[in-house]
């Protein structure tokens, strides 16, 4: 049986991938932060799952999920794979959010991405006997084209891109592949979230020159949960890579496909800064 672990298993993406790859018959090892959802999900999910209870910003609850992952695996048995999906989106305007908002949205989807994967790199042959394994490390389209007020999560993105390309480049000797997956907007409970994030931040960011923005982002929202793609469109993707029938190093998953491309290849910088200036003027005209 081949095994792999994906980070942040509790919904969206690596909820998706984790039954996909239960029902291909594989052993599954899956991240959450919460006792309860780990319960819920081992009810849910059989015995071919083991829920590990760790937040990406603790290294000592890594290093005691490596442990348990080395119990089950036995000797001489490594991970097929390891899906760096765990992650989270703070956003604002750079002039007045929180170096303490900024620092911990880098410290979960960068630095949590750097712990993990330095933890597991054994379990994936780095360095050893073992069966070489690949990583799959979760982007975004935001990792390649900023918005506006989405910087603190674009960051963390563009960041996921330089760790991927240093660990792929750095791995090719240890055999051990990296392919970086950027998603556009996908169906996920992230939405519920945001809608509630973009409603308190209404009186966050009042009587600043952003009020009016952030008195109809939800709106905005609302637009990009309406075409957001469904999550089996990456977790298939993450299949293939994993089988070895998709072996190119990135891949951008996303609705208008096109519109991303362009703004990523062709489109220069004063286009986009004029476009994206047209969209919130628009945004708040139309209210």
């Amino acid at each position: 049986m081949k095994h792999i672990l994906i980070t942040g298993v509790s919904s969206g993406i690596g909820y998706t991938t984790a039954k996909l790859f239960l029902e291909k018959g594989f052993f599954v090892f899956g991240s959450v932060r919460k006792q309860k959802d780990a319960d819920e999900l081992q009810k849910e999910l059989g015995g071919n799952f083991l829920p590990l209870i760790f937040d990406v910003v603790n290294e000592a609850a890594i290093k005691q999920a490596v442990k348990i992952v080395e119990g089950k695996l036995g000797e001489g048995v490594g991970l097929e794979c390891l899906v760096n999906n765990a992650g989270v989106s703070v956003n604002g305007p750079l002039a007045y959010i929180s170096i303490e908002e900024f620092s911990n949205q880098l410290d979960i989807n960068v630095l949590g991405v750097l712990r993990v994967t330095q933890a597991f790199l054994p379990l994936l042959g780095f360095n050893n006997e073992l069966p070489k394994g690949r990583i799959v490390n979760i982007s975004s389209g935001s990792g390649r084209v900023t918005r506006p007020f989405m910087a603190p999560y674009s960051a963390s993105k563009y960041a996921v891109e330089a760790l991927s390309d240093g660990f792929r480049r750095e791995l090719l000797d240890f055999g051990i592949e990296v392919t970086v997956i950027e998603p556009g907007p996908i169906k996920s409970e992230i939405w519920s979230k945001a809608k509630a994030d973009a409603e308190t931040q209404v009186n966050k960011y009042k009587d600043t020159p952003y009020e009016k923005i952030y008195d109809h982002m939800d709106k905005a929202v609302q637009g990009m949960e309406g075409i957001a793609l469904d999550a089996s469109k990456v977790s298939n993707l993450i299949y293939g890579i994993v089988a070895g029938e998709k072996k190119k190093t990135r891949y951008l998953v996303a609705p208008k496909k096109w519109l991303f491309w362009l703004a990523i290849h062709v489109f220069p910088d004063k286009f986009l800064d004029k476009m994206f200036q047209k969209q919130f003027k628009k945004l708040v005209e139309e209210q």
